[in-house]
């Protein structure tokens, strides 16, 4: 959902996390095999590109992004 959210490919953010695209995708399958220093890198990469993690306040754990991208082609 980051990802998306930041409009990245798989390939794109691979290359923003020094990460292979492989590695992305086990991630987002929920592969419990990857490592903590990977994990790491990726929500590093995830933070310096605005996205915010929400910690579980009553509620299911989330992100959400820092600032709002402009919509629509700008003038």
């Amino acid at each position: 959902m980051a990802r998306y959210g930041l409009e990245l490919t798989t390939i794109e953010f691979a290359k923003l996390a020094k990460v292979s695209p492989d590695t992305i995708s086990r991630l987002e399958r929920g592969d419990p095999r990857l490592k903590d220093r990977t994990l790491e890198d990726i929500r590093r990469t995830l933070e310096k590109h605005g996205v915010q993690f929400i910690d579980a306040n009553g509620g299911p754990p989330g992100v959400r992004l820092a600032t709002q991208k402009p919509r629509g082609k700008a003038k």
